[in-house]
């Protein structure tokens, strides 16, 4: 691109992101009301009580909401940096500090010999689809680490093996970055990271590990994939009831543990897969590290029992780092994914009471928007195992034209 296409570009994607973060502080500030319940009480109620308990040394033992990694204290924590803002507010603030500094992330990569704006697009593009509640939870911090790490993987594998060991203990998926890492010090590090804050919480801080039982006792969430089979068997006469439970809401009553165990049970197929194609692997491109992070996070998500809006920020920040790559070919995959936020928004929180009652409007988006996934892990499972599964590695190059192959690129 030439200096005048990539100034246009720049100026667009910053015009961009601009005005649609300004839109989505306007809404969480509450100047202007967004359609469907109040996403924002999570921070003001859920977060802030969460506060109020960790500021004073110990984890929220006796609440089931506590769902999450000891290092979760962190971003729940951070708000007390700015202490001239009332709780909320300053969260806000914090969580669009974060999508900043993705933004500036996947512009420094975008701009790199042999990368793209492509993947930049997709994250200033994406994140607005999704409507206020991205920075009403933690998650976009969240993202922003795993970004990093993903971004640093190819070239300093210790950096990318911290970030993501940090990642994992914010909120577990990160540590699915590490899936198309060959280099042992990524591995290594993220472990090595892991340990270290599990045994510093551990020691300091009582509960930090409660929210593994937490977890074990959910249900299924009335928005994931395994919750079409109650929103269609309520019409025909299901006597189960949708509660907030855990934290979210979710369907309980007959049939719903066999439910969960089978999506339990699809995670583990996905797991197999994914292991599966590690082992039979041969060709590692430039991309592969970000696109198989970007499948591993897609089969996770679209198999777990809860796939709450939220998700859909790790699958925006993952495919933006896949689109960096020009060699990538997750465009459809990703083209997909970006359709899914659109339902998402529309299916949590602007007609979320459809949901909820298993009208026609509430399937016929959680349909569309679970097939978007589910079509989205599809095709992208089917290109990485093309574009990685050979009879033949690809030939190292020598050293002499790789010095070669450098000083041109350098010049």
């Amino acid at each position: 691109m030439d200096s005048a296409g990539t100034r246009r570009s720049l100026a667009g994607l910053l015009g961009t992101w601009g005005l649609t973060r300004l839109v989505l502080l306007l809404f969480v500030f509450k100047v202007f009301v967004f359609p469907g319940p109040d996403v924002t009480t999570d921070v003001s109620v859920i977060y802030q009580g969460w506060y109020d308990t960790l500021r004073h040394g110990t984890f929220p033992l006796g609440d089931v909401t506590w769902q999450y990694p000891p290092a979760a204290a962190l971003p729940v924590l951070a708000p007390a940096l700015l202490g001239f803002l009332s709780y909320a507010k300053a969260f806000f603030v914090l969580a669009f500090l974060a999508d900043l500094a993705v933004l500036l992330l996947l512009l420094y990569a975008g701009l790199r010999p042999g990368k793209t704006l492509r993947g930049t697009w997709v994250w200033v593009a994406g994140v607005p689809l999704l409507g206020p509640t991205v920075y009403a939870r933690y998650d976009v911090m969240v993202t922003a680490v795993a970004v990093a790490g993903l971004l640093a993987g190819a070239r300093h594998p210790r950096v990318m093996g911290v970030l993501v060991g940090f990642g994992a203990m914010l909120k577990v998926w990160p540590a699915l970055l590490l899936l198309g890492a060959r280099k042992r010090g990524a591995w290594g590090w993220a472990g090595g990271t892991v340990a270290a804050l599990a045994v510093l919480f551990a020691a300091t801080m009582p509960g930090a590990f409660a929210f593994l039982t937490f977890q074990r006792d959910r249900g299924t969430e009335v928005e994931s994939l395994g919750s079409l089979v109650f929103h269609v068997a309520r019409h025909f006469g299901w006597n189960g009831r949708v509660l907030l439970n855990y934290g979210s809401v979710e369907f309980l009553g007959p049939y719903v543990t066999l439910v969960s165990s089978a999506a339990l049970f699809l995670t583990g197929v996905a797991f197999g897969w994914l292991l599966l194609w590690r082992l039979m692997a041969t060709r590692f491109l430039p991309n592969t590290l970000a696109d198989a992070a970007f499948v591993a996070v897609l089969m996770f998500t679209a198999t777990s029992r809860v796939i709450s809006p939220q998700y859909m920020v790790w699958l925006l920040g993952v495919a933006a780092v896949c689109m960096c790559f020009r060699s990538s070919r997750m465009g459809l995959p990703v083209g997909l994914v970006l359709a899914a936020a659109l339902m998402t928004v529309l299916e949590f929180p602007v007609w979320f009471e459809h949901v909820v009652a298993s009208d026609t409007l509430g399937v016929t988006l959680l349909v569309l928007r679970n097939g978007l996934l589910v079509a989205a892990c599809v095709l992208g499972a089917v290109e990485l195992w093309r574009s990685t599964v050979s009879r033949e590695p690809v030939p190292a190059l020598p050293a002499q034209a790789t010095r070669t192959r450098e000083t041109s690129t350098s010049s």
